[in-house]
This record gives C-alpha cells, sequence and structure tokens, in this order.
C-alpha cells in the first residue's frame, strides 16, 4: 500500500489568486466558497466525485514502517504548549497561535499521513467573536474588571493566515487534526451475576428486612461494531477544553481539498496512528464491558475476564476546525475556543476570590437562619 505523505503541517497548501485584483482568495465559512478579502470576488468550490474512505488501519501501520521518504520543511514546534505548525515561506519566527508564545522555526524531516477529509469553517470570526463576548459576560464569579481588561493577545502568524481583530479581539482560524476508528469486535467473557433478594432479621423492635446479593457464574460472547470512534491528534489543547466543544458532526465530513484551508492554519498530528488507535481502544473496551454487563443482566455484575479480538480496524485522519483566541488578564495567559462548525465554546478563565468568598460566607449565613429558626421550633 502507498502510503500518502505530507509535510508536518497542511497549512503549506496551495494558494489561490484573485482573478480580479490578484490577492490571494480565502475560504468563506458557511459559504463552500473561496472570497478575495480585497475585492469580494468569489468562486464556488465545486463538489468532486472524491469520497471520504475508511482506510486499512493494519496495512497501513505496515506501509509506514516501509516507508523511506520524507519531506523537508520548516516547522516550529512550542515547547510552552507542544503545537507543530509550519512557518510562511521565508519566516523564521513569531508568535505559537495556540498559546502566544515566541518560537523559532527549525527544520525538521517527517512522515506524515496526509488529511483526506476535513469538516470546513461553518462559523465566522465574527460570529465567533460576538461568541466571545457573551460568553464573557455570562462567566460566574469573574472579576468585574474582567471585560475591561481582558484584551485578545496579537499574534503573528504571518502572510494568509484567516483572523479578526475587529472591537480589540484576534481570533485565528486553525485545523486540528482527528483520527477516527471503525473496528468490529468479538469478546469472550466470563463474570458473575449478582440478583438482590431480601431476608428479615431480627425480632421485636429490632426486626427488619435486609437486602443482600445472590452471586451466580455467567460467561458468554458479546459482539460490537464501531463506528467514527474519535480521538485526537493533537496535545496542544487540553481535553478538559475540546470536550466542551461537543460534538463533530463526522457524518458531514468532505473530501480534502486545499481551498477549504485557503486562509486557515492547520496544525499536524503529534499523536502517531498506533499510539491513537491505543487510546481509541480504551474507549471501545469501556463500550464492550458495558455490553458485557448487559449480557450478564441481573442487579449487579463482576466481569472477571474478557478477551476482545479486534477486527475490521480502519481509520480516517480529518481535520475538525476551531476559531482560536488568547487573552492576558493581570498577566496571565487564557485560551478561549469556539467549534467552527456548531459555535460551541469552551475557555479557560480567571475567578475572583473575593466574590466567592462572599457566597460561601452567605451559603453559611442562610444555614445558619435555617438552623436557628429550625431549633426554635
Amino acid at each position: 500500500m502507498s502510503v500518502p505523505i505530507q509535510d508536518p503541517a497542511v497549512a503549506e497548501h496551495s494558494t489561490f489568486p484573485c482573478s480580479s485584483c490578484g490577492a490571494e482568495l480565502e475560504f468563506a465559512p458557511g459559504q463552500s466558497a473561496l472570497k478575495c478579502p480585497h475585492c469580494g470576488t468569489q468562486n464556488d468550490i465545486s463538489p468532486t466525485d472524491a469520497k471520504v474512505e475508511e482506510i486499512d488501519y493494519h496495512a497501513t501501520i505496515a506501509s509506514l514502517k516501509d516507508q523511506t521518504d520524507t519531506i523537508d520543511a520548516i516547522t516550529i514546534h512550542c515547547d510552552s504548549c507542544g503545537a507543530n505548525v509550519t512557518f510562511d515561506e521565508g519566516v523564521t519566527s513569531q508568535s505559537c497561535p495556540f498559546c502566544g508564545s515566541n518560537v523559532v522555526a527549525a527544520r525538521q524531516s517527517q512522515r506524515l499521513l496526509k488529511p483526506k477529509s476535513l469538516l470546513p469553517f461553518q462559523f465566522t470570526a465574527d460570529q465567533s467573536q460576538q461568541r466571545f463576548g457573551s460568553w464573557l459576560k455570562g462567566l460566574w464569579f469573574a472579576p468585574n474588571d474582567l471585560k475591561k481588561l481582558a484584551s485578545i493577545e496579537a499574534i503573528s502568524l504571518g502572510k494568509g493566515v484567516h483572523s479578526t481583530s475587529k472591537g480589540g479581539t484576534q481570533l485565528v482560524g486553525i485545523y486540528l487534526p482527528y483520527w477516527t476508528f471503525d473496528a468490529k469486535c468479538v469478546t469472550p467473557y466470563t463474570g458473575q451475576r449478582g440478583d438482590n433478594y431480601t431476608v428479615t432479621v431480627g425480632s421485636g423492635k429490632n426486626r427488619r428486612t435486609q437486602t443482600r446479593i445472590r452471586w451466580s457464574f455467567r460467561s458468554g460472547i458479546v459482539h460490537n461494531q464501531f463506528d467514527d470512534v474519535l480521538t485526537p491528534g493533537s496535545i496542544t489543547l487540553p481535553a478538559k477544553l475540546l470536550d466542551k466543544l461537543g460534538n463533530w458532526d463526522t457524518k458531514a465530513l468532505v473530501p480534502y481539498d486545499d481551498r477549504y484551508l485557503a486562509g486557515f492554519r492547520a496544525e499536524s498530528y503529534a499523536i502517531d496512528l498506533d499510539d491513537a488507535f491505543v487510546a481509541a481502544r480504551e474507549q471501545m473496551l469501556e463500550v464492550i464491558r458495558g455490553t458485557i454487563r448487559r449480557d450478564i443482566g441481573g442487579d449487579h455484575q463482576r466481569i472477571t475476564s474478557m478477551s476482545p479480538q479486534f477486527s475490521a480496524i480502519t481509520f480516517k485522519h480529518v481535520l475538525f476546525p476551531l476559531w482560536v483566541s488568547t487573552f492576558r488578564y493581570r498577566g496571565k495567559l487564557y485560551r478561549f475556543l469556539v467549534n467552527a462548525r456548531t459555535g460551541a465554546i469552551s475557555g479557560e478563565r480567571p475567578y475572583s476570590a473575593w466574590k466567592i468568598a462572599f457566597a460561601v460566607l452567605g451559603a453559611l449565613a442562610v444555614i445558619g437562619i435555617i438552623a436557628l429558626v429550625a431549633s426554635k421550633n
């Protein structure tokens, strides 16, 4: 099997000059078209016959081990957050788009799989900026001066990077790498089924009913089929922030096309295919345990052994769109993310110690009053 190789970040895609003024066209979120940011000329992205396909996992792993071709590219690795992003030609230093830290380019040679599909941007930068403002206003226990003092870090991203800086904020459009896995699994297991029963114990005033468990041996075989189990290919952003962005509609994936990346950056994956499957397998095993418990039945279940046998494993290397920003409050950097498909938001934020303290004191005061009233009754 021939493995498609790319440079360490897919941001170094083709450019598309405007036929009217010569400026570089950018992908217009939500419109499936390229649009000139200077004169407004718009070119629709025509549908292609290409399909989003599942790729054989084991064949790809074997092919990667035999692959000797590499591509030399200027990339950055941010020591602060772990991101891997390609520099524009001729640029040797700039700020990391994920955390704002200054980084210096280093020429690296890597073998990476190309993404074969992606979810195009749906939300625009301005729409995401409005959601940032609403999110900021709705924060509980936030410092009173947060809205006034919070300012989006100015991130130098180089030529041709989609961002907005209206109203003092700057959001950067970035594609994040993910892996999806399909698999079938047959799992023989042994375990115990627990059924509740009641007995009466004691006598007189101490007579009472107790619930006990009767355990019995169980064994069987369960079948599971998995579709699009997701695991991030990036270590840049905390999992707790990504989890809050909600689900990604993998059924809406479109075949990879450079035009969707026009004006945006994309991070290359830091988690390899085999390591990604290890993470996905853990998710699958948790589902299998649930299937076994349902198969055992009863009120309680114990799984003493399970031997999952995976087959028909396939994967996709995909890109998901995010709007990313960083803002500073009293010298500390905070990150804010927008799911560019659904508008779901996730962010880090400061807390007001005074507001929390007053809230705790208020709650204690209420509890004290209730206890006082109860004691008088």
